[in-house]
């Protein structure tokens, strides 16, 4: 039985207690997690908070640290693939692939500016502009991308001079685990603490007193509680929450010229994405063949356990998420939608379930106006594109949406009219370290990613000395 050890202090923290981590593929239990006590909590923080001073007064230690710490993931790459496949349930060789957008975080997190501002500098005064770090960042991360959420987070605060103590989602802590260990060959004690634990222990740590700063990225709901948490002791917040994005297909492309990019971009990781395609609006003389379409890419792509080297899609990665997709799936069906493809769980162990194109879906049924976070995909007709964009914007999401069309200069125009954080053009879901990240409205607070989402991760100070 697989059991890594919490990571604090640069060195194991023995488990007091254990839980269980089942593989979506076969529901069983594969491998056990620390349950992370008070104490230890206590103890977690405590490393990171000692840790802080030294780290935060050396930056070109931290950036050469920081190299070296992506180098040590990148080295243990295939193990990292293997965990995170076996827990979070997507395929090995995009699990390989999240490890190592792990390590690209880590290296291009080292290469972004610290450098001081000159406001003014005249006969009255010199003023500078300085970002000091924040000190103890609390780091939470969801169970979707557990790995390469962690990259983002740890890569901006380290080199901004924070120190960490990171959770992982108790659904997929493994990985995670093993990427403490690996850390602590490399940086300075405490300045990475690692973690886990079932749910409450979130809310421990954002209530923590010595917290500065969460990073947080899961639910909604659950981000309404952090904001609340955090305000209490006015500790900073990041928040990346849900999404519901929107596709507008505009009425001068040809289906089976996009329809691929649309699959992936609403199936990736078996839907299981808070800035995929959620909800397709299409010209309603587009409808049939690009429903075709988009048939024909879900009928090859092979849905199979992360070992087999063939699947493209896995299962789903908890028992909760697989019956909320099963019902609203059934819900929408009840209502008079159609199902154009998939829409059932094939009799196999696991929480597998085929990816599924709705028809006849519409605003008012929950597969529409909530985020499914599943392979399901309701396609939606529109006559003119002020009405689409309309209905696109509806709703208390705004993370990404996107707008396809054969003219790029009008698909851009109307993706400007978004209400959302990135507007894509004939794409959907790429993401870069140099690009900001984050969402309108509920979803979310602030940014990730380039040197605004540095920014988050320090205080501002102005040094203004007068002259004379």
């Amino acid at each position: 039985m697989i059991c890594f050890p919490m990571t604090v202090d640069g060195a194991a923290l023995p488990a007091q207690a254990v839980f269980d981590v089942l593989d979506p593929a076969t529901e069983e239990v594969f491998a056990q997690a620390p349950a992370c006590t008070p104490a230890q909590l206590d103890l977690a923080f405590e490393a990171a908070a000692r840790a802080a001073g030294a780290w935060a007064a050396d930056p070109a230690a931290r950036r050469d640290l920081l190299r070296a710490a992506a180098g040590a993931v990148s080295a243990a790459r295939d193990e990292l693939a293997v965990l995170l496949a076996t827990e979070q349930g997507k395929p090995v060789r995009a699990a390989a692939f999240e490890v190592d957008q792990h390590a690209l975080w880590l290296r291009e997190s080292a290469a972004l500016p610290l450098a001081e501002e000159i406001l003014q500098d005249d006969g009255t005064a010199v003023a500078a502009l300085v970002r000091r770090p924040l000190g103890v960042v609390a780091a939470i991360t969801p169970w979707n991308y557990p790995i390469l959420l962690a990259g983002w987070k740890l890569g901006p605060a380290l080199v901004a001079g924070n120190t960490v103590v990171l959770k992982p989602s108790p659904y997929t802590p493994v990985a995670t685990l093993r990427l403490g260990e690996l850390l602590a060959g490399v940086l300075p004690p405490g300045v990475v603490n690692v973690i886990s634990g079932p749910d409450p222990l979130g809310a421990a740590m954002t209530a923590h007193p010595a917290v500065a700063k969460i990073s947080f990225t899961g639910s909604v709901r659950t981000g309404v509680a952090v904001a609340r948490a955090a305000a209490a002791g006015m500790k900073r917040l990041t928040l990346e929450l849900g999404g519901n994005d929107a596709a507008i297909v505009l009425d001068d492309v040809a289906p089976e010229a996009i329809a691929k990019s649309l699959f992936w971009a609403a199936f990736t990781n078996c839907g299981q994405i808070c800035a995929g395609i959620k909800r397709l609006y299409v010209p309603e003389r587009l409808h049939d063949p690009l429903v075709e379409a988009l048939v024909a890419v879900a009928s090859r792509a092979r849905v199979g356990p992360a070992t087999d080297e063939r699947s493209r899609i896995g299962p789903l990665n908890n028992r909760t998420q697989f019956e909320r997709v099963a019902a609203l799936v059934e819900e929408a069906v009840t209502a008079g939608a159609r199902v154009a493809v998939g829409g059932l769980a094939p009799a196999r162990p696991g929480y597998f379930y085929a990816p599924t194109v709705l028809t006849g879906a519409r605003e008012g049924m929950r597969v529409v106006d909530e985020e499914q976070f599943g392979p399901v995909l309701p396609v939606l007709t529109y006559r003119e594109v002020d009405e689409a964009v309309a209905r696109a914007n509806a709703g208390p999401f705004g993370l990404s949406g996107s707008v396809w069309g054969g003219d790029a200069a009008r698909a851009e125009s109307v993706a400007r009219r978004l209400e959302c954080g990135t507007a894509f053009v004939n794409d959907h879901l790429t993401v870069a370290p140099h690009l900001p990240f984050g969402g309108w409205k509920m979803s979310g607070l602030g940014v990730e990613n380039g040197p605004w989402g540095l920014d988050q991760f320090t205080q501002p100070q102005v040094v203004y000395r007068r002259r004379g």
